[in-house]
């Protein structure tokens, strides 16, 4: 919702963008725009991802629309903007591969035809776009509708010129009214099909302790054919806010301060047991949240000084006492030396809702009753950004107590001591000859102190390739190789069930080789077009002769895919 954009154009405009990949992947995108009127503009964008997936029950459908409105009186005195946004993302879990060392096994030339821990032998999926069957998987769905008006108090000018005049407006003071209305459903499903596929009562009573799930019910003579969980939430939000400019010229520096009221319903599935179309057991929950805010942004006119802060304090509620603190300030030093960022951010939040006893998807029932403790962050951020030699270097400390996680599948854990985590980030360009580049960005991380947390020691992005236009003034074109390196460590594992990442110790990842991609970008114009073959690393000459086999792993049994082809163009053009 933050990331919406609004337009005023003279001209309708239209953004198109298409990719097709190895096993029918498929992206659609779409972006129109246009003024109904000179001071009343929508705009309208869509956007589909569909990946039938390389392994077994592993098809993912994502698509999400938003239209926007934005209107502004004569005056300029007063606006208002409209949204609506939805998400819809439906994925298919097969928990991974049963065995991770079939990736070399001769028994599977065929990746697809690897078992895997749920799903196994359901049918796949069709590589239609616009559909995607989810049998044993997550269907989650989100949606938001929000209309903000603003009034300006102000100074009145105008620009005279021998034919028009243009009127201007300077607010000293605005009034901003907004309301928001959200839905969020998630939910978990796997639904035997008779004949062809049924519940495995094993995994689920080994990594989640349900020792129902597939087993027949000797008393009512039923077996639990369908393990179904399903969380839903309704947002209604309220806030009234009010706008100060100490500098009537510069709308970028301001402070802003105001209220929210949070009325909030949810729904949640508790059963055990889901057959035909009845749910056992239904519960719900009406509560709200109150909370204040504040904020104050400077961009300075000369662009020498950049100030950032804002602040909210929860003051009822489900959440009361949550708090988050923020601030940070830029400064260009000079020219020769750079940008230089530093800045503090402190947060004090409620544990999310998984970990609460109402939800669908706690499973934990031998924790204990009590809530966890709120948990604190606090980070201290510094960095040096030198455009002119295209370099950078950041750093970031993270201080954490009370983090909230799962173990296991399903058991949460809250840490009980103080951990901290530092980051280093280096990012630069440099020049191999006029028009070959190399461009390098590089994290160093470490956790100190009794952690639950397992990070990556080394990540190092590389693109190592040509940027040029072979001497046609309006062709620009870009080839080469990107290379990334991630050290090993001991990644989170998945839990499909909660659609949660637990930590563990047993399991480290590492990479057989760096992950590779080729690439060829070009752009005409207003016309790109790109060709990638992504993760060509997986090359093997054994044990199955030649092919694209030896697959990275990016968690315990979750292996990346084999080598991708990707073709695909983006065409913005002004109708």
């Amino acid at each position: 919702m933050n990331e919406t954009q609004f337009f005023n154009t003279t001209k309708p405009y239209t953004e198109l963008g298409y990719l097709l990949a190895s096993r029918a992947e498929q992206f659609i995108h779409i972006l129109h725009t246009q003024n109904i009127r000179p001071n009343w503009n929508f705009a309208f964008e869509y956007r589909l991802v569909n990946a039938p997936g390389p392994f077994q029950n592993q098809n993912t459908n994502h698509s999400n629309y938003r239209l926007s409105s934005w209107y502004q009186s004569k005056s300029k005195r007063y606006q208002n903007f409209f949204v609506l946004m939805a998400n819809k993302l439906n994925a298919s879990e097969n928990g991974g591969l049963q065995d991770p060392i079939n990736l070399d096994s001769i028994a599977f030339g065929n990746q697809v035809t690897m078992p895997v821990k749920l799903g196994n032998n359901l049918l796949a999926n069709s590589g239609n776009p616009f559909s995607s069957a989810v049998t044993t998987g997550t269907k989650y769905s989100m949606a938001t509708y929000l209309f903000r008006q603003q009034y300006d108090l102000g100074q009145k000018d105008s620009i005279v010129t021998d034919t028009s005049v243009i009127p201007l407006f300077y607010p000293r003071v605005r009034l901003e009214h907004t309301l928001s209305y959200s839905t969020y459903n998630y939910r978990f499903m796997d639904q035997a099909k008779p004949g062809s596929y049924s519940l495995d009562s094993t995994y689920y009573a080994e990594k989640y302790g349900l020792n129902y799930v597939g087993v027949t019910d000797t008393i009512a003579g039923l077996v639990a054919d369908t393990f179904y969980r399903q969380d839903q939430w309704k947002v209604f939000s309220n806030d009234f806010s009010i706008y100060q400019f100490p500098d009537s010229k510069n709308p970028q520096q301001f402070f802003k301060l105001g209220a929210t009221l949070e009325l909030i319903k949810g729904s949640f599935d508790t059963a055990s047991l889901y057959h035909g179309d009845s749910i056992l057991l239904k519960s719900r929950t009406s509560t709200s949240n109150a909370f204040a805010h504040a904020e104050y942004r400077n961009k300075t006119r000369n662009q020498k000084w950049d100030i950032e802060a804002f602040g909210r304090l929860y003051l009822q509620g489900l959440d009361v006492g949550d708090y988050n603190a923020y601030i940070s300030l830029r400064r260009l030093i000079s020219r020769r030396v750079g940008y230089f960022t530093a800045g503090f951010e402190n947060a004090s939040r409620t544990p999310g809702f998984v970990f609460d006893r109402a939800s669908s998807f706690n499973l934990d029932t031998l924790a204990q009753k009590s809530k966890f403790s709120k948990e604190n962050t606090t980070h201290l951020f510094a960095s040096l950004d030198q455009p002119q030699h295209r370099f950078s270097v950041s750093g970031s400390y993270y201080l954490m107590s009370n983090y909230s996680y799962f173990q296991d599948y399903y058991k949460e854990k809250q840490a009980s001591t103080l951990f901290n985590l530092l980051q280093i980030t280096l990012s630069k360009e440099f020049s191999i000859s006029r028009h070959w580049k190399w461009r390098t960005l590089t994290v160093i991380q470490q956790v100190a102190g009794s952690s639950p947390v397992h990070v990556p020691l080394l990540v190092s992005h590389n693109q190592v390739g040509y940027d040029g236009n072979f001497g046609f003034r309006n062709l620009f074109i870009s080839f080469g190789t990107e290379i990334r390196y991630i050290s090993g460590y001991k990644a989170d594992g998945y839990a499909p069930v909660t659609g949660q990442f637990f930590t563990q110790g047993d399991t480290t990842i590492r990479q057989r080789v760096p992950d590779v991609s080729l690439y060829l970008h070009m752009r005409v114009r207003s016309f790109t077009a790109y060709v990638r073959a992504e993760n060509v690393n997986a090359v093997a000459l054994s044990p199955n002769g030649f092919g694209f086999y030896h697959n990275n792993f990016v968690a315990p049994a979750y292996p990346s895919a084999p080598l991708t082809l990707r073709f695909g163009f983006f065409w913005g053009f002004v109708n």
